[in-house]
């Protein structure tokens, strides 16, 4: 009993500080993206160009997730997440004075990776494993806020000036480098090692190989992967799907969709800090099937009314169903390889999955198939697809 009433309140100082800085940071991603996809259409640059920024990013998480979880679990996290942002407003800076944007978004994506793992990792330091449901809730409301923010403000800023929206940017990255310094400076997770290249590569491969043949780390990197590659994919799938359904060509629409999804992610982030704790991490799993059948039924709308209302109940099911995942695997790796180690297995997990999905979603719309016939295809197979991932679980919690 003492021992609870001695503990820190769950929005500590450190807890405000990260959450501040996350969202900061967030925010000027977000905007960031739709300020340099202005820019390209300005300079009219080739539409291929575009997918290609984002595999620029992406690639980053891929290449140095050997590395990013030790470099978390090695330093302070809340120094690591500060060089993450300098290394972000360095990218933003450089777009904004005229350097070549593709190279300056690589200098962002290597900040991104460098700061993932801190942030995610801090949350299990910074509380305890009861309340790291809650913790994790607040991260991802914060996320999706400024997601939902940083992406509507940034297309309006580039309606009005380009240079204006990527100063912006540069700024928010900049304010969120100032609050990290409000971060308490916490001691490693790991004292004492080396920088060995090579054995930094070999130990982030032991660490996969620890989590993957966790049962229970496996079940969680196996649903988080899915989500993530899921999520990345319907953004693209609602851009092509608006014209073709409703019939209009507008560029705000399918931004205004977006959004409906971002807000319902939030709703169930706090659904899930509140109902949900390591224990009873389970009770997301019907959560991930409704997500997949929630596209089907999407898929198959006429009318933008009903679309706003299911795609936020998607939302819904999807903050549901992904943050205690995230805690579950925090949880583990905290005990295991290391809560940066954990977070950069997840992240070379989930943006393969991105990869992956996305290239199949570019494959079959090359091949001619309707994209309503691909949204209620994309669906149906991603809800069959958690639907196996709980019947495993659940056959493998039997047996034991």
């Amino acid at each position: 009993m003492s021992e609870n009433i001695s503990q820190p309140p769950l929005l500590s100082k450190g807890m405000k500080a990260v959450l501040l800085s996350q969202f900061l940071s967030a925010f000027a991603d977000n905007a960031l993206l739709f300020a340099i996809l202005a820019q390209f259409k300005s300079a009219l640059y080739p539409e291929w160009s575009q997918p290609i920024l984002q595999m620029v990013f992406v690639l980053a998480y891929i290449l140095l997730a050997p590395f990013v979880g030790q470099v978390a679990d090695r330093q302070p996290k809340g120094r690591v997440m500060l060089t993450g942002n300098a290394l972000k407003f360095a990218g933003a800076f450089l777009i904004c004075i005229g350097t070549d944007p593709f190279l300056g978004y690589a200098l962002v994506g290597i900040g991104a990776a460098i700061y993932s793992p801190a942030k995610y990792g801090i949350l299990g330091e910074l509380t305890d494993g009861e309340r790291l449901v809650k913790a994790n809730g607040l991260m991802e409301a914060s996320t999706i806020a400024a997601i939902l923010l940083g992406s509507v403000i940034g297309g309006l800023l580039s309606d009005w000036s380009i240079i204006l929206a990527l100063a912006v940017c540069a700024t928010m990255y900049a304010l969120a480098v100032l609050v990290n310094f409000s971060i308490p400076k916490l001691s490693p997770a790991q004292i004492g090692r080396g920088w060995n290249i090579k054995k930094i590569f070999n130990q982030f491969l032991a660490a996969c190989g620890s989590l993957w043949r966790d049962k229970e780390s496996r079940f969680s990197l196996v649903g988080t992967s899915m989500f993530w590659g899921a999520g990345v994919t319907l953004r693209f799938l609602l851009v092509q799907w608006v014209p073709i359904a409703l019939g209009m060509t507008d560029n705000t629409t399918p931004t205004i969709l977006n959004a409906m999804v971002a807000i319902g992610i939030v709703i169930g982030a706090g659904l899930a800090a509140k109902f949900v704790t390591l224990k009873t991490v389970r009770r997301c799993m019907p959560a991930g099937v409704l997500i997949g059948l929630g596209v089907v039924y999407f898929s198959l709308q006429t009318t933008i009314i009903p679309a706003y209302f299911i795609l936020v109940v998607i939302g819904i099911f999807g903050g549901f169903f992904v943050v205690p995942l995230n805690a579950l695997l925090q949880d583990k790796g905290k005990h295991s390889v290391g809560a940066g180690n954990a977070i950069a297995v997840q992240n070379l997990g989930e943006n393969t999955a991105m990869l992956l999905m996305l290239g199949l979603f570019s494959l079959v719309t090359s091949m001619g198939i309707s994209v309503i016939t691909i949204g209620i295809g994309f669906g149906a197979i991603f809800a069959l697809a958690i639907g196996g991932l709980w019947l495993w679980d659940c056959t493998r919690k039997r047996a034991e």
